[in-house]
């Protein structure tokens, strides 16, 4: 039985794989690439509505004050424009001279216009000590030319300025205030401000300042109070003036080795006043007789002597100029240091207080139906100060201004 080719079964029926076309070789391979979209995310399932968190229990309310606020500074008011005379007092490099003081030709004249005031004395002082001490007279007199030396001791300086010159120690207000100034000043005329001291004089109505002894500088509380700086210092260069010249310590040494001819004239003058009027009492016979012997007396004691009583009743008006002279050149010292506008500022100020207080007292002289009495030629022969017109005219050469070479 003639056999047929076995057909393929249908249930292994399968397309045949296609198989694809040549490449051709000049072509580069063909790379697979990925799906167009990115597969979508799995769906999970839904949770359903979220659960409220759990209610905590709330702290009760309590009332909290709220922070002060800080206080706004209040803005800083424009500062007052300085004086024209202020001057500043910042610290500074100080040079300090070799010799701090010396004597000046108004000082060394003041001790020789003491010098018959001074004799006078040693003779006073011999005839007592001679009275008292017999033999040892020598140790009365070598024990008062030593006490000058009390001019220059600290402590009796002190009681000379509390008891005479009614001076006080500053408070630390008023130190303060003074203090900067008076190194201003003592830094422009090298000497050590530590060498004298600083004191006050209650007097709310006079400017004015004073140079005591050997190491003190008073001024008063108006002069504190009311002067600006610039010129508190022209007035303590002044001061610093009579100091550096010589002319507080001369003066007081003179003034100390003088008093006992001056208590021994007191003396005779008062005796021969009292003795002259009892001699009246009685009879003018016994007057004369009396005036007869004090002349007697008198020109014996100025033959003796040398003629030294004259010299010292001439000596009050020598020592008058000689003072005027040295009040000038301690304005002249205070100039050179650069405060002559203040000092001058100051002169004037001191010249209309003289002029109202001379209207013053014209008004009241006229009110009570008097004139008011011109100052005397004798009375300006013994002023220690010259006027201010005088001081304001030796002033000048330091107030013109200087043109440049």
């Amino acid at each position: 039985m003639p056999t047929s080719p076995n057909l393929p079964d249908s249930a292994d029926q399968r397309p045949e794989a296609q198989t694809p076309p040549p490449q051709d070789p000049r072509q580069p391979p063909a790379y697979p690439t990925g799906p167009a979209q990115p597969p979508a995310p799995p769906a999970y399932p839904d949770p359903g509505p979220l659960a409220p968190p759990p209610a905590y229990p709330r702290p009760p309310a309590q009332h909290v004050t709220p922070p002060a606020q800080p206080a706004i500074p209040p803005r800083p008011a424009t500062p007052a424009p300085l004086h024209a005379h202020h001057i500043s007092t910042d610290q500074r490099r100080v040079h300090l001279k070799a010799h701090q003081r010396h004597a000046d030709a108004t000082a060394l004249g003041s001790l020789l216009i003491h010098l018959p005031h001074f004799l006078s004395s040693l003779v006073v002082v011999g005839l007592v000590s001679l009275l008292v001490l017999g033999g040892l007279a020598f140790v009365g007199i070598l024990a008062w030319l030593l006490s000058g030396l009390l001019v220059f001791h600290r402590p009796t300086e002190k009681t000379l300025a509390r008891r005479l010159l009614g001076l006080r120690h500053p408070t630390p207000e008023e130190f303060s205030r003074l203090a900067p100034v008076w190194q201003e000043v003592t830094a422009r005329a090298g000497v050590d401000a530590q060498n004298y001291e600083l004191w006050i004089e209650e007097n709310d109505t006079d400017l004015n300042a004073v140079a005591a002894a050997g190491h003190i500088v008073g001024v008063t509380t108006f002069a504190l109070h009311r002067l600006p700086n610039g010129e508190l210092a022209a007035v303590l260069a002044h001061e610093l003036g009579h100091h550096v010249g010589g002319h507080a310590w001369a003066s007081l040494l003179g003034y100390w080795y003088a008093l006992p001819a001056r208590l021994a004239y007191r003396v005779i003058r008062f005796l021969a006043v009292v003795t002259l009027r009892v001699a009246a009492v009685f009879s003018s016979l016994g007057f004369l007789v009396i005036a007869l012997f004090l002349g007697i007396f008198a020109f014996a004691t100025i033959t003796t002597l040398y003629g030294l009583p004259l010299l010292i009743l001439a000596a009050p008006y020598a020592l008058a100029a000689v003072g005027r002279r040295a009040e000038l050149r301690a304005d002249q010292h205070a100039a050179a240091l650069g405060f002559a506008p203040m000092l001058a500022s100051v002169l004037h100020q001191m010249h209309e207080a003289d002029q109202a207080a001379r209207h013053q007292a014209a008004l009241a002289a006229r009110a009570a139906g008097t004139r008011l009495p011109e100052e005397s030629a004798m009375a300006k022969l013994l002023a220690t100060h010259p006027d201010h017109h005088t001081r304001l005219h030796h002033l000048q050469p330091w107030l013109q201004p200087r043109h440049p070479r």
